[in-house]
């Protein structure tokens, strides 16, 4: 299997993971888990779609790793 498809189910995995917590009320929005695996998975993601040449699916991840990662910041903000 090639690295890159790995790396790119990896990144799905780890959204798709936080979205089934999320809707089984394991998480919530406002955790900070749902919101650092969003991130580290649209980081796997951003690079796979680098990697393909897919840059609609790199502008979508990229935009949501960005959210996500401004509410991880906000959240160590407040202490």
């Amino acid at each position: 299997m090639d690295v890159h498809l790995i790396i790119g189910s990896l990144g799905a995995a780890i959204i798709l993971a936080a979205f089934i917590a999320l809707q089984l009320h394991y998480i919530t929005d406002e955790d900070v888990r749902y919101d650092a695996a969003n991130v580290i998975g649209s980081v796997f993601l951003v690079w796979y779609a680098y990697v393909g040449g897919s840059w609609p699916f790199f502008m979508l991840n990229t935009v949501w790793g960005l959210v996500s990662l401004r509410d991880v910041i906000r959240y160590f903000q407040r202490g």
